[in-house]
């Protein structure tokens, strides 16, 4: 074993190095978010149809589009979706041309088109943000999906059996302005917008067919509706000015709403629909906020749906002191110190199903100070944790963070992501591919798996509580029958069998509990030859389990971090795993780069350029703690 533990050593000492050298002077991290080219294309629709001149972002997002695009002529969102994806190729053909930079005749349009009609054209888009932002730019009626949905549904209270709160927070902040704009049919067309209608063979509005419940769904909101008091014109008057405050309300520091870019290119739309003008503060400053989200890399630049810093920057801290680094190190000091500036003091949104609770939480981006959520809660309090033992200052911010995550506690058990109890079944029914994910909230492994391990191995709470007896529960209750969890924020099996066993463990179950020693054994059927860990994106919407048939660091690098946490000694398999990590790290391929965190199945996924640090990092750190007598 030692020379695994060496070459375990040599990595940490690198990857640390690497990592201390990256840190900012405020202490933060600044990796890319990168989200395929959904955003970049977006964004290019936005400008031209606002007439917004900015020419050397436009060409920037319209190379790196254009660079993405595969030889078939359509994009993907992984290297392994071979049939393409139809609402990124839409997306990313309209705004080719909308940008001015590519023409109709090039070969490349050429091709996307031959794609795109080869796959039913925009009557087969089934994405509902595609379909809003082909509606808002006057290619297509807005779909009956969004246009069924009465505004004054926002008139709601919140103690109705359904109201608006029921639907996610994120869904939430997508749906308003979607509601406004289909409810005014609005549109904008640039002065040169390209015409999509030869994209189609058949008309595109005539195609929508609605899931079987949807109409149950509207039933359950008219219920509601016929409660409400006022004349028919009064009512509607007061829904467009609630759901117009609902934006105003959320729009952060930067402008965005929510800090998503996805949801503030909705919002520039929906106000321009409510009769704000181009010109309007609120939309020259949305402008700069999103124009302030790109990245650059490799001579590249992309928009990011919103900055991933202070997530990045909670696990790198966490992850450099499990390497050994300590509490008090300078760089340690310098990330607390950023997230302790991070951390929120709003009563939110969340707040809603969740009264009574002093605020504490994190959000994932830099700019968000209204919508934290409880996986970069639990992160920023494992990189804190340390100094809260000698800082009065840390412990009481510690102390907040805590008893906010523990009031997040779903009833049944498990965790959300950003808000209690919305786990309102009919809601699925809204017509949204992949509605299950995006409409509701409801308790998920990795979530919980993760905050099971926080308060375990960070607060030391364990199943002598009752409610971690019931967080525990939930889990083993959620457990497939194969042995694996599903991840509802990570590619995605893989992850979420990481997250539940090392939670579980944290908490005191043994390796011998049934649930621990079939997730172990699910792990190990899975490895690949080469002793690493893959999994394909196409789980996520499958919901079952598909190999990659390669392997990938962080994929890899979950699997044995979960091994680890229920093995007291080191196996063959999780050596020549590690053998593996350590591999992966030195080469820079397709798989370096594929996307394991997960947003919307089959719609968005992320490649986060921080995870080839962290994953590793802790992994290997675990590896090292637990198995070197030099370092227990």
């Amino acid at each position: 074993m030692g020379d695994v533990l060496h070459a375990v050593d040599e990595e940490i000492k690198r990857l640390t190095t690497t990592l201390i050298q990256q840190q900012r002077k405020d202490g933060s991290w600044h990796f890319c978010f990168e989200n395929g080219t959904v955003i970049d294309a977006y964004v290019i629709i936005l400008f031209r149809a606002l007439g917004i001149e900015n020419e050397a972002l436009i060409r920037q997002l319209h190379d790196r589009i254009l660079a993405e695009q595969q030889p078939e002529g359509c994009w993907k969102w992984f290297f392994d979706e071979a049939e393409g994806n139809l609402s990124a190729s839409v997306e990313a053909y309209y705004a080719l041309l909308y940008s001015g930079c590519s023409q109709a005749a090039d070969e490349p349009i050429q091709r996307a088109k031959r794609y795109i009609l080869s796959q039913g054209g925009l009557g087969a888009v089934t994405n509902l943000l595609t379909k809003a932002i082909l509606a808002a730019t006057g290619q297509r009626k807005w779909p009956k999906s969004i246009s069924l949905i009465p505004l004054e549904f926002l008139l709601l209270p919140a103690d109705f059996p359904m109201n608006f709160f029921d639907f996610s927070s994120y869904s939430r902040v997508h749906l308003t302005p979607m509601l406004i704009m289909a409810d005014k049919s609005f549109s904008i067309k640039g002065a040169h917008a390209p015409d999509l209608s030869d994209l189609t063979s058949r008309p595109v509005d005539e195609e929508e067919q609605l899931p079987r419940g949807y109409q149950e769904m509207l039933d359950g909101i008219q219920a509601g509706l016929n409660r409400l008091i006022g004349t028919p014109h009064k009512i509607h008057k007061a829904a467009t000015a609630k759901a117009e405050q609902f934006m105003l309300e959320r729009i952060e520091a930067d402008g965005t709403l929510y800090s998503y870019a996805s949801s503030t290119i909705l919002m520039i739309f929906a106000l321009l629909a409510l009769g704000y003008d181009r010109q309007h503060p609120l939309i020259t400053r949305a402008i700069q906020g999103l124009t302030a989200m790109q990245c650059r890399y490799d001579g590249k630049t992309t928009i990011q749906n919103s900055p991933s810093t202070v997530w990045d920057t909670a696990l790198l801290a966490y992850a450099l002191q499990e390497s050994g680094m300590a509490a008090d190190h300078p760089a340690a000091r310098r990330a607390a110190s950023y997230l302790l500036s991070r951390q929120q003091h709003k009563v939110a949104d969340w707040s809603i199903h969740n009264p009574d609770t002093p605020p504490g939480g994190w959000g994932f981006s830099e700019t968000n100070t209204l919508h934290p959520d409880v996986d970069d809660t639990t992160a920023a309090l494992r990189a804190i944790a340390g100094l809260s033992h000698t800082d009065p200052a840390c412990l009481a911010s510690w102390n907040r963070g805590l008893n906010w995550v523990i009031s997040m506690q779903n009833n049944d058990g498990g965790w959300p992501a950003f808000e209690k109890n919305t786990n309102h079944e009919l809601l699925t029914w809204l017509a949204i591919d992949g509605a299950k994910s995006a409409a509701i909230d409801p308790s998920e492994a990795d979530l919980t798996g993760r905050t099971l391990e926080y308060l375990g191995n960070f607060a030391g709470l364990d199943t002598r509580l009752e409610w971690i007896q019931r967080g525990t529960r939930w889990l083993l209750q959620h457990q497939e029958m194969d042995g694996s969890w599903y991840g509802r924020w990570g590619v995605c099996y893989i992850y979420g069998t990481w997250a539940a066993l090392t939670g579980l463990a944290a908490v005191g179950l043994p390796a011998s509990d049934a649930g621990i020693q079939k997730g172990t054994r699910w792990l190990l059927t899975i490895q690949n030859p080469d002793g690493g860990w893959g999994e394909s994106c196409h789980s996520d919407r499958l919901q079952r389990y598909l190999p990659l048939g390669n392997s990938t660091p962080s994929q890899t690098a979950w699997a044995l971090d979960a091994l680890i946490a229920v093995h007291t000694q080191p196996t063959s398999v999780i050596n020549a795993g590690i053998r593996r990590l350590i591999a992966l790290l030195h080469e820079d391929n397709w798989k370096s780069t594929y996307p394991t965190g997960a947003g919307l199945p089959g719609h968005f996924y992320t490649h986060y350029h921080s995870y080839r640090y962290i994953w590793p990092l802790l992994a290997l750190s675990h590896y090292r703690r637990k198995y070197d007598d030099k370092h227990n």
